[in-house]
């Protein structure tokens, strides 16, 4: 198999979970739409929940000291929001959602209502969230470019597919458009590891997973409509993970 197969299959089951989700979706009560988003915010809480336990991992603790891996992710989300928010990342990606949206709509031949327009919207944002944010993302889509192997993203692809079925049952179409955003992110991650081999020692990967898995729950509270995080602002964090642990090794 080739780089880049693993990216593929994931792209593949979240537009036929997309397409299925919508078909079931029309036949669901409003009701029973909820009850599913739900269900998925409670999974997707377990899987933050998870992952976030890598704050205690050994690698990392041996490597920066016991104290540190609580700071590292605060520094990295806090760093990564101030970041995000002066980017507007949230904001842009909202937009981008909404363009899109249109023109998927102009190509049909027809217009949407806003709530329809809202929910293309906020379909795109937390698919594209939870498809792209985690582990499974950043160490797959890298072990796929070493050549070890696409395991962990084809793992991921079913976690995936039967997620987009669960989303679109209640978001509609705008889930499937995340399969934009899972290219661009697994893809990139598949070139570095291409092209830069093995870069991130275990330490680092588990500040990255922490980091990742705390964004996950501010998606869980976004799905089980508790708060309305802008997750999306703190996506630097992740770039911010590794690099504030390789500053703290330099360090001690």
């Amino acid at each position: 198999m080739f780089p880049g197969i693993g990216t593929l299959v994931n792209v593949a089951t979240v537009l036929l979970g997309t397409v299925i989700g919508v078909l079931v979706g029309h036949r669901l009560s409003h009701r029973t739409r909820d009850v599913v988003t739900d269900a998925l915010g409670l999974v997707t809480l377990l899987i933050a929940g998870t992952a976030a336990m890598a704050v205690g991992d050994a690698a990392l603790v041996d490597a920066v000291g016991s104290s540190a891996p609580m700071l590292i992710v605060l520094a990295s989300l806090v760093l990564g929001g101030v970041v995000g928010s002066l980017l507007g990342i949230e904001d842009r990606l909202e937009r981008f959602g909404g363009w899109l949206q249109t023109r998927l709509q102009a190509r049909a031949g027809r217009r949407g209502d806003g709530a329809e327009r809202q929910r293309f919207i906020e379909g795109f944002l937390t698919a594209s969230l939870v498809f792209c944010v985690g582990p499974l993302t950043i160490l797959g889509s890298l072990n796929d470019g070493l050549g070890n192997g696409a395991d962990q993203l084809f793992l991921k692809a079913a976690l995936d597919g039967f997620a987009a079925i669960a989303f679109a049952a209640s978001f509609g179409w705008g889930v499937g458009a995340s399969a934009i955003a899972l290219v661009a992110v697994q893809g990139s991650l598949t070139v570095v590891g291409m092209l830069l081999g093995d870069v991130l020692p275990d330490a680092h990967v588990a500040a990255l997973g922490a980091t990742g898995g705390l964004m996950l729950v501010g998606v869980a509270l976004r799905l089980l409509r508790i708060k309305q995080l802008p997750v999306g602002d703190l996506l630097p964090g992740l770039v911010l993970a590794p690099l504030l642990t390789a500053l703290v090794i330099a360090l001690r």
